[in-house]
């Protein structure tokens, strides 16, 4: 049996302020620190440990890991960081405050940029200071591999192959891992771990800061799966996500 867990950062600044965020390198709101670190509590209260870690570019991503390693007294766990479990690119959305867009394009409109799997938000055009080929931690990155706005299907379609060619192996050499990642690269994984179509992974609710524990065979098929805590808190977090409609 293998085991991995995956957890979503914790509740960021533009989360609290209801922003779209994607690739915008945003912090850790206070309520955000405090959710990492009660999933740390929660991952110790089960008896787990880890031997590596995987996390994204961002730095809500990035801290939220550090503060569940400096709680589980792991700070020396190796920690892999990529591109490819970065957010979706919310394109020219990002930094737009979601309620303000509703109302000027229409909630079904802002809907389907948010949850539709194949429909992508407006591009942001290179030029704009937004544009990922400006930040020096994507320097090594083709071109052609920049989004500039990203439906749910493509950002699975860049994150799959980071779980075939580096997870995966860690898991099979037996390994204890840890992913934490966001909304919608995790929901990339979900889809793919407990078979969902497309529109089933629409409806998939990933809450801030708990952890989401899989037992998995050795095909990397489920035996087990259940989020750590209190059920009652797990199901308010995610009504709060499906609610609010926090992405990012």
């Amino acid at each position: 049996m293998h085991r991995l867990v995956l957890i979503r950062h914790g509740q960021s600044v533009w989360n609290l302020e209801n922003r779209f965020t994607g690739w915008t390198d945003v912090d850790l709101s206070d309520q955000g620190r405090e959710e990492a670190r009660e999933g740390a509590s929660q991952l110790l209260a089960e008896g787990l440990d880890f031997d590596v870690c995987h996390t994204s570019l961002l730095k809500r991503a990035i801290r939220t890991l550090w503060i569940v390693r400096d709680v589980m007294d792991r700070l020396w766990l190796p920690v892999r960081k990529t591109w490819r479990l970065n957010e979706r690119h919310y394109g020219a959305l990002q930094g737009l405050n979601k309620a303000e867009t509703a109302a000027e394009y229409g909630e079904e409109q802002v809907f389907a940029w948010r949850r539709g799997y194949a429909v992508a938000p407006p591009p942001l055009e290179p030029s704009d200071s937004r544009w990922p080929g400006l930040d020096l931690r994507y320097d090594d990155l083709p071109r052609a591999d920049l989004p500039v706005g990203e439906s749910l299907e493509q950002t699975i379609e860049r994150t799959m192959p980071y779980w075939h060619d580096v997870i995966v192996p860690d898991l099979q050499a037996g390994r204890r891992v840890l992913v934490v990642a966001h909304g919608n690269s995790l929901r990339g994984l979900v889809k793919h771990l407990d078979g969902l179509d497309e529109q089933a992974i629409m409806d998939v609710n990933i809450p801030t800061g708990i952890p989401l524990l899989y037992e998995l065979d050795q095909d990397m098929r489920p035996l087990a799966k259940k989020y750590l805590g209190n059920s009652e808190a797990v199901a308010k977090a995610q009504a709060e996500v499906a609610g609010q409609g926090r992405a990012g």
